[in-house]
């Protein structure tokens, strides 16, 4: 019978990962972890040369100048862990628990760590020597592995660093953990021979899973995601992104960088921009690809839309996004919302561009009237996926809907706007289906983005698509006549979305008027039809899905 004090916990190799990116990552899942949106995570990664300096230390660990580092090509990163300043680098092999400690006994947690490098390094035959106060692990009197945490609400972060076929020279760049004396060693030094780095990892789940009250390492290695190396991101400015969170939660504002987990909110807020979520930060549908929360919301806050336009007003944007959670429970969808939010932000901001990114409003026409009568610069709304999903995917959204939606907007003379994910299991027939149907909707503007399940709880990744595929995509839209298209691994609906409105009004400056059937009845009755014509085209080729 199955001991019930066994817990789950999912497997994660990101492969060589930026450590800037990598903090940011793990900061999302602590999050996700801590709301209990996913179960415990172990992380394995390699780095890039990183130097990390943990709370205790500072630049006088370095042994060169910053400016040294820089050129040698190490970064370097002020940290939230304990202990001072270590290296990371090629041929380390460096574990994040991200995990809830139920006992909150961290010292225990912290040993059990420890133990578990130890049990690695034994099953090598290496005698491994833990010292009482040091956390670290040595043999033959160097250290072999670090280990430094931090915790938010007693889930865990940051953890091990074993130096698997580590070049000891690069410690020589800093004060390892404030000990000049201390000699560094690594697997293959001390067993004289080149050793597996894809085994150390599979010994290292085994062990730490034999230390934890998790499911037999049998079970768990079924649970093991490793990611493209296209979906791997370049470093970020992570004091940057401290600034633009300080100044969200000052302000009091949500954006969907946060809430959605979007894989580029490290570029984003290192840039200054960002996709401001009125309404609130829970929606009442329950989409199985979206990582917002679900639940019951509160009361819309009348101050929210005037707070969202003095934030764009500081921050200098020229092109403001809004989106929101969608809001079943208010009889107009929050449209009100949306379009005091867009008037406060041509108040404030002159010159300022609006793009609105809207849910479904239950297809009422009064509410797409609320809305349109605020004049956005850019009408959006995403299609998300191939009718044949919606009952998966989007369950209480309805295909047509949306596409009536889009079509009615391009009535009002809006330049409209519409996304699609790819990798959650339609055909290429399917997806060329989906396009046409949008061109027909007079869809202006279209992002292609790849589906990155937020959680095991979501719908799985069906498969990896591959930038080359992406591009060919691109090139379909763009022959199916669509003024502008953006599309690639990490595109999400608002990624860019100044230049991609820049680069379609290069390309054809949308009418004020277009004309439609179909009679601006409810949509929400699913019997009304979208009737418009299209011209006949010939999209390129694509690859089989």
């Amino acid at each position: 019978m199955e001991n019930p004090n066994l817990q789950e916990i999912e497997i994660i190799d990101w492969g060589l990962l930026d450590y800037g990116r990598a903090l940011v990552r793990q900061k999302q899942m602590v999050a996700d972890r801590i709301k209990g949106r996913c179960p415990d995570r172990l992380v394995l990664v390699e780095h890039p040369p990183v130097v990390t300096i943990g709370r205790s230390g500072g630049l006088k660990d370095l042994c060169i100048a910053k400016e040294v580092l820089d050129q040698k090509g190490v970064s370097l990163h002020k940290v939230d862990r304990g202990g001072r300043a270590t290296f990371h680098g090629p041929g380390q092999l460096v574990v994040y628990p991200i995990v809830k400690v139920g006992d909150k006994d961290l010292h225990a947690f912290m040993e059990r760590l420890l133990h578990t490098v130890a049990d690695v390094l034994r099953s090598y035959r290496l005698v491994p020597e833990l010292k009482k106060g040091r956390p670290g692990v040595w043999v033959n009197g160097a250290k072999i592995a670090s280990v430094g945490l931090a915790v938010r609400k007693w889930v865990t972060y940051h953890g091990i660093a074993l130096n698997v076929c580590t070049d000891p020279g690069w410690f020589d760049l800093i004060v390892p953990c404030g000990r000049p004396e201390e000699k560094i060693t690594s697997v293959d030094r001390e067993m004289g021979a080149p050793v597996d780095f894809e085994e150390v990892k599979k010994r290292i789940v085994d062990r730490f899973c034999k230390r934890h009250p998790y499911s037999a390492c049998e079970d768990v290695k079924l649970n093991w995601v490793r990611r493209p190396e296209w979906l791997v991101l370049p470093a970020t400015d992570l004091n940057a992104v401290d600034r633009m969170e300080k100044r969200l939660a000052h302000s009091q504002l949500a954006t969907v960088c946060q809430s959605a987990h979007c894989p580029n909110l490290g570029e984003c807020f290192s840039r200054g921009t960002a996709t401001f979520m009125i309404l609130g930060t829970r929606c009442t549908r329950r989409c199985r690809f979206c990582a917002v929360d679900k639940g019951a919301p509160g009361p819309p806050d009348a101050k929210e839309p005037e707070r969202i336009a003095m934030a764009v007003r500081q921050m200098g944007l020229t092109h403001a996004v809004v989106t929101s959670v969608t809001r079943d429970d208010l009889p107009d969808g929050g449209a009100g919302q949306f379009a005091e939010t867009i008037r406060q932000i041509r108040n404030r901001c002159p010159g300022v561009s609006v793009e609105v990114l809207v849910p479904d409003f239950g297809g009422a026409i009064p509410a797409l009237d609320k809305v349109c009568a605020a004049r956005p610069d850019v009408f959006n709304h995403n299609i998300e996926t191939v009718p044949r999903l919606y009952a998966k995917i989007r369950p209480v959204a309805d295909y047509r809907r949306s596409l009536g939606i889009l079509s009615y907007a391009a009535s009002r003379g809006f330049i409209t706007k519409s996304g699609v994910m790819l990798g959650l299991g339609e055909t290429e027939n399917e997806m060329k289906k989906v396009l046409m149907d949008l061109k027909r909707a007079d869809c202006m503007l279209l992002t292609m983005g790849q589906y990155l399940a937020p959680s095991r709880a979501h719908a799985p990744v069906a498969r990896h698509v591959s930038p080359d595929e992406f591009e060919i995509w691109a090139e379909t839209v763009r022959n199916l006549g669509f003024k502008a298209v953006a599309a690639g691994p990490l595109v999400r609906s608002s990624y860019r979305a100044h230049d991609l409105l820049e680069r379609s009004r290069l390309s054809c400056p949308y009418k004020e008027k277009r004309s439609i059937s179909w009679k601006p009845k409810d949509l929400s009755l699913k019997s009304v039809p979208v009737q418009i014509s299209m011209a006949k085209t010939s999209p390129k080729p694509h690859p089989g899905l």
